[in-house]
């Protein structure tokens, strides 16, 4: 059985790896122990995807270092 956090009242925050412009953007919400949620900030009423922290970690280190091109 997997455990999905109470995202009520989170607070998310614009990704610093979006682009800054409207159409690309992703939110997160901080504060989530060994998870990391993530929003389209276009539709925040939409689905959240809750990654485990150690893939989000690896998915960020891909992104720093231009791997994912």
């Amino acid at each position: 059985m997997k455990i999905v956090p109470d995202l009520v009242g989170a607070a998310w925050r614009k990704s610093s790896y979006s682009d800054g412009g409207d159409s690309n953007c992703v939110e997160i919400a901080d504060g989530f122990p060994g998870a990391v949620p993530v929003r389209d900030s276009k539709n925040p009423e939409g689905p959240v995807l809750i990654f485990p922290a150690a893939a989000w970690s690896g998915f960020i280190g891909g992104v720093r270092a231009d791997r994912l091109r």
